[in-house]
């Protein structure tokens, strides 16, 4: 990996100096734009409007568009005399328990790697933060645009989640709020054993990008000349005639489905019975709190 930023992480007189690192990748198929006849890419130029001339990037600033039309033209120094207090330090704000931010909120993760002179305070802090259960609330500055964040711990590494100010969350506004509408007890009972027929332990390897594998297969048919088979459609599905009916045969199905997964784990086992996960013991001397009952507060 490589790293995009370099700073410290200032943790009261503490400074942590660290290296910042995307932690995720997009795998979509990338395309460019081509000339359908030749293949040939197509190009862009950067022209303007007012005389049809191409402009250079050194000649190109941002600018602002007001109501009327008039554009407010900023330039590289009138960024540079912004107050980013920031721009290369990881402020640890606060500590909070971490069921306390609504995920709503992040938007990107990025791993820290300690510098060299920096791995032992690293370290101390980490395990701090490991064994305290909480995520600290900092502020950064990436790439001339400041946020807020999460620092917490993942595989023995800091993860760094950036988040959205709280005026970029949109409050949902949707006309079935305001409705009044019932459900009935039955429903309600069916609903609830479709989610417990479908509980388990959550294995992202389990789970892959269908429409991406499907699309490369389509590139590298392409490639080698081979005809592109259409994949075979399975049987449609009569939609049931109400909802408690629809709620009934899909926990009907999800059961099958389990069973029949279960089953093949088992086999696979020597057929050993599959045994529920054990939940996780408090430490010891420590009383477990009761759940706290939060009403959701809209952004």
């Amino acid at each position: 990996m490589r790293s995009i930023w370099k700073g410290a992480i200032s943790f009261g007189l503490v400074t942590i100096p660290v290296k910042l690192y995307s932690a995720t990748e997009q795998r979509d198929v990338s395309f460019h734009q081509v000339h359908r006849e030749d293949g040939a890419r197509i190009k862009y130029k950067r022209v303007c409007t007012a005389d049809g001339e191409e402009v250079p990037y050194s000649d190109i600033a941002k600018g602002y568009e007001l109501p009327s039309g008039e554009m407010v033209i900023l330039t590289d120094e009138d960024f540079a005399d912004l107050p980013l207090t920031s721009s290369r330090r990881i402020d640890v704000l606060q500590f909070v328990e971490a069921e306390e931010v609504d995920p709503i909120y992040f938007a990107k993760s990025y791993y820290l790697e300690p510098d060299a002179q920096g791995a032992k305070p690293y370290v101390l802090l980490r395990d701090a933060l490991e064994s305290s259960g909480q995520v600290a609330i900092v502020k950064i500055a990436i790439r001339q645009r400041e946020s807020l964040a999460t620092l917490r711990v993942r595989q023995g590494v800091f993860v760094l989640e950036t988040m959205l100010w709280p005026d970029e969350v949109r409050t949902p506004d949707f006309p079935f709020l305001d409705e009044d509408i019932e459900t009935r007890k039955q429903e309600l009972s069916m609903a609830t054993s479709l989610i417990e027929s479908m509980e388990g332990e959550f294995d992202p390897s389990e789970y892959k990008d269908a429409y991406r594998e499907a699309l490369q297969s389509v590139i590298d048919a392409k490639i080698e000349g081979r005809e592109v088979a259409r994949p075979a459609e399975g049987p449609e599905e009569e939609p049931a005639a109400d909802l408690l009916s629809a709620l009934r045969a899909s926990v009907e199905a999800a059961k099958k489905s389990r069973g029949e997964k279960d089953g093949k784990a088992a086999s696979g086992k020597g057929g050993a019975e599959k045994k529920p996960a054990a939940r996780k013991s408090s430490k010891p001397g420590q009383k477990k709190e009761p759940a706290k009952s939060r009403s959701r507060k809209s952004a």
